[in-house]
């Protein structure tokens, strides 16, 4: 007679703690591998009998894949492969301590019990991760500190703004919320590759290397119909402006909603914060990194060409760029492919900015790799090496000729001030000197030509060096842009032009003058401003020319990433041109965050939160976004009544908080005058 299903105690409880998994909310097991984990059954024939197990996952389990495992009561746990040693057993019921293999594959197992010669009998479902907590794992982490943050941290900090300018704001990654880690499996199983070929796909997710260059393909949408669209155009209509989104939470649970349809929209900063989920939410160590002065060489030559016409206009030819910011990953793991010294932090970019391999993915380049300049290692190192070293040239092109002449060129531009939060600290934490050696030092321009020689660019032919036209010459004058006032939206902006003659005689300069309103990549949206003036240097004079953009005049052409390129392109007379340029970030005004007691543990709190209107003219549509990990529930959407002039609005909501500990709350507020104030606070939530 065939016995009844067995009923299987997985101790979740204790086996989430030993684990690391207790912030998952989940009815399932959900362990990590190389660790053993202890279940209890009942209701299987003749416990005293050889038990042989089973554990299985992907779509044709097979021992040749390492995806089928079997194996019987042993004394001890094994290193090498699947093991399970006995607790303590009775009449019907027995306790197993299960344990995995350091490399195992990670997913969602089928886990079933065969005693005897009978038929085996299933005891449910687990799900296995990485172990960062493991020696023996790929990805340990030999710091608990870091762990800390870079797995189990469900909060992050984004650099932003412009390298004299560095702005922050919040991130939810939410890793451990509602449904996330099926959303994440789910993602893997939507993969080209998994698409291609899942028996060989499924055999490959040991190697956090093959998974991360497979979710930096999967976050995008080009290719696979990954979860995020990217939209660089500066017009989000039929969805979500990128600068709005507050957590990777509301995009995942969106794209499962829509059936695993790409989120509308998303920017460099999104790709990277919803990768650290997915990738800390399958145990992978994960950070966000912010490059300022980044570049997009996208014809491999380790340059950057900027093109300008005799207006001083920025032209769109060519497909490099220089971006004021950009935003990657950096993921903990072993490089046994490329030998130890390459192993700690591996870039990871989801921005589909380049194909690789014939798709949009980037990455893994070993982080080290990049300092020294070994840009021929797997993967994607020229790419990610020209994003913090490429050289900068400048250019004045004429469309009726065809003619362009050098301005000037620039090899300490790119790659500044490179960022990401402390661990355990709300701090920025530059990173720069992990990248490269220091700017200006003759082991940095050392490594740059080693990287040249590698990329074949260094032969006698070679098409990048200097042209007859390309050689510098000495400009007779220079210039500046000073900010003379303080830069916030709904103030006019007041700059000065700082003019010098280097010469011992006198000059006379024509400067064309520009002001356009760009977004973050510096691709130009609207001309703001524009004006030409005519001057007469005496010889060693400096000169100071004030200029001012009113509010009314920038205010319905200024994007969301509230950027300003200021350029002056001045034409000496017998001399060669100047170009002096300016990148300018406006600051929103402040929203206030008041917390109105102690948070508690499943206790009602109050959170009081007060803008003032700063310009005037009355704002409306006026919004209201909160959410938080462990403070509330999904997010909380609050309309607020228009503000008149300098009035001030206060509005109060409540949190229940659902577990101890230190929590932040995201709040982003938005009217007709002011897109996406963001803030945030820390939140100590006692038992």
């Amino acid at each position: 007679i065939a016995s009844t299903q067995p009923s299987t105690d997985w101790h979740l409880k204790e086996n989430a703690r030993e684990h690391h998994t207790s912030k998952f909310s989940s009815e399932e097991l959900i362990v990590r591998r190389g660790q053993a984990f202890t279940i209890t059954f009942n209701g299987v024939e003749r416990p005293e009998q050889n038990l042989i197990f089973i554990a299985e996952t992907g779509p044709k389990p097979s021992k040749a894949t390492k995806t089928l495992a079997t194996f019987d009561i042993s004394s001890t746990a094994s290193k090498e492969g699947w093991s399970a040693v006995l607790q303590s057993s009775s009449s019907n019921s027995v306790s197993i301590s299960i344990s995995s293999p350091q490399k195992a594959i990670i997913g969602r197992y089928r886990l079933s019990v065969q005693s005897g010669s009978s038929s085996p009998q299933s005891l449910g479902t687990f799900v296995l991760l990485f172990n960062p907590w493991s020696s023996g794992d790929d990805v340990f982490m030999p710091n608990k500190a870091e762990c800390e943050e870079y797995v189990l941290e469900e909060f992050g900090i984004i650099f932003a703004g412009n390298k004299n300018h560095i702005s922050s704001f919040g991130w939810n990654f939410g890793q451990y919320q509602g449904d996330i880690l099926n959303i994440c499996l789910s993602i893997l199983d939507r993969s080209l590759y998994y698409r291609q070929d899942p028996i060989t796909d499924v055999s490959h997710r040991h190697d956090p290397r093959y998974l991360g260059r497979v979710l930096s393909a999967m976050v995008n949408a080009n290719d696979d119909q990954g979860v995020v669209l990217g939209n660089w155009s500066g017009k989000y209509e039929g969805g979500k402006n990128p600068t709005s989104w507050t957590g990777s939470g509301e995009i995942l649970q969106s794209w499962k909603k829509s059936g695993f349809k790409p989120v509308k929209y998303g920017q460099c900063w999104v790709f990277a914060a919803v990768l650290t989920t997915v990738l800390r939410c399958l145990g992978i160590p994960t950070r966000t990194i912010t490059n300022f002065s980044s570049a997009h060489d996208a014809d491999g030559n380790l340059r950057v060409d900027e093109f300008y016409d005799a207006d001083g206009n920025h032209l769109e030819r060519g497909a490099d760029s220089v971006w004021n910011f950009h935003v990657w990953n950096e993921s903990w793991f072993t490089r046994n492919d490329l030998g130890p010294s390459y192993s700690g932090w591996q870039v990871l970019d989801a921005t589909p900015q380049e194909e690789s391999g014939g798709i949009y993915q980037c990455g893994p380049a070993s982080r080290h790799a990049i300092k020294e300049g070994d840009v021929d290692l797997d993967y994607d190192g020229p790419f990610v090496f020209a994003e913090v070293n490429a050289d900068c040239m400048y250019w004045n092109y004429d469309s009726a000729t065809g003619k362009k002449n050098l301005i000037f060129s620039k090899s300490t531009e790119i790659g500044d001030s490179i960022s990401t939060k402390a661990v355990g600290r709300d701090d920025r934490v530059d990173v720069t000197r992990d990248y490269k050696y220091e700017e200006g030092s003759a082991k940095e321009r050392e490594i740059f030509k080693k990287a040249r020689k590698k990329l074949g660019l260094e032969d006698k032919f070679d098409p990048t060096a200097p042209k007859q036209e390309e050689i510098e010459q000495k400009p007779d004058i220079s210039g500046r842009f000073k900010v003379a006032s303080s830069l916030e939206v709904g103030k006019d902006l007041n700059l000065l032009l700082v003019l010098e003659n280097l010469q011992s005689d006198a000059k006379t300069v024509t400067v064309n003058m520009t002001a356009w309103s760009t977004l973050y990549t510096r691709r130009r949206v609207n001309q703001i401003w524009k004006d030409s003036i005519s001057v007469t240097l005496a010889p060693k004079e400096e000169k100071q020319f004030p200029i001012k953009i009113e509010y009314p005049k920038y205010q319905q052409h200024l994007t969301t990433d509230k950027t300003i390129q200021v350029t002056a392109l001045c034409h000496v007379e017998d001399g060669i041109q100047v170009l002096v340029q300016r990148n300018i970030i406006l600051e929103n005004p402040a929203i206030d965050i008041q917390v109105l007691g102690e948070a508690k543990v499943n206790k009602e709190v109050f959170v009081e939160v007060a803008f003032t209107n700063p310009i005037n003219e009355e704002v409306k549509d006026c919004m209201l976004q909160v959410e938080g990990s462990d403070l509330l529930q999904g997010i909380l959407e609050l309309r607020i009544p228009p503000l008149k002039a300098s009035e001030k609005s206060s509005t109060k909501f409540k949190l229940i908080p659902s577990e101890a500990g230190p929590k932040h709350l995201l709040v982003n507020f938005s009217c007709d005058k002011f897109a996406d104030i963001k803030t945030f606070k820390m939140v100590n939530v006692i038992n």
